[in-house]
């Protein structure tokens, strides 16, 4: 007999309709004898490490996927997610469809996909640094400061340009369908090893997306910043960005693993979540 399929459940958010489907989820699993769960985290006390687990899955939406690969840090575990936010890139599997896939899960009939994590490091101009890892993409952002922002570029400490407008996105393939395809970036197949820069409201409709690799060194520097301008990191690191502060991105030495069941897919995530049907033909 096969060991059982180890299961981690997270449902770290504390709103109705992920307590109640943690509620319907956990008793049909612990119905299948080929799965077992070793924990169920409903807090940010959850940590991956020497947790002997086959697979975390993760009840919310692509947030809640991104607050638990960055809290497994040098930890990785594969993840699969349940939608019960709004969009779902990541979170592809609706709860309806789990109870479903519950025998391929024991089948253990998924496969794990590697992508791109990032390390983003804010050196402020007084000697103080911090370290934050991500998934998606870190944003120089106007802010509060309503003002149009003079960003430099430079790419393995080689000058590229300086960006002028709302901010700039330097985003994985994971994050290109997120915050930098609503600011016109192009989508990147999410098993790429890339960055895509993307100027956000460019001041020069010549500033256009660069796709560049990760093994670069990406730097983001402003000599001068007024309040209000902030460094966010995959939406949920927001901190205050000062004249003669700088920031790196590079390549983590982690990957997200993202655990896709059978008939779920990159491009057939793009098709149900973008309506990539097709265009309706009209009857003669």
């Amino acid at each position: 007999m096969a060991a059982p399929v180890r299961v981690l459940v997270i449902a770290r958010d504390q709103t109705d309709r992920v307590q109640n489907a943690l509620r319907v989820i956990e008793p049909q699993l612990r119905k299948r004898a080929a799965i077992e769960i070793v924990d169920v985290a409903t807090s940010d006390d959850c940590c991956s490490e020497g947790l002997d687990v086959d697979l975390a899955i993760v009840l919310g939406g692509d947030g809640a996927i991104l607050r638990s690969c960055r809290q497994f840090g040098e930890h990785q575990l594969p993840i699969l997610g349940v939608n019960l936010g709004r969009l779902g890139f990541l979170a592809d599997v609706m709860p309806e469809e789990l109870e479903k896939a519950l025998p391929q899960i024991e089948a253990r009939r998924f496969h794990v996909v590697e992508h791109l994590m990032f390390i983003t490091e804010h050196r402020r101009a007084n000697g103080e640094t911090a370290s934050y890892l991500g998934l998606n993409e870190t944003a120089l952002m106007a802010g509060g400061s309503l003002s149009m922002l003079d960003v430099d570029l430079a790419i393995d400490d080689e000058r590229v340009t300086t960006i002028s407008g709302d901010g700039i996105i330097v985003s994985t393939p994971v994050g290109s369908t997120a915050h930098s395809l609503s600011a016109g970036g192009p989508i990147l197949a999410q098993n790429l090893q890339a960055f895509v820069i993307t100027p956000i409201c460019p001041h020069a409709l010549t500033i256009r997306p660069i796709v560049e690799h990760a093994d670069h060194v990406y730097e983001l520097s402003m000599p001068e910043a007024q309040e209000g301008v902030t460094l966010v990191v995959d939406g949920q690191i927001k901190t205050p960005f000062q004249s003669g502060d700088r920031v790196t991105i590079r390549k983590a030495p982690v990957s997200f693993l993202l655990a896709r069941l059978p008939g779920h897919s990159f491009y057939n995530a793009l098709h149900r979540k973008l309506g990539w049907g097709g265009q309706a033909r009209y009857q003669r």
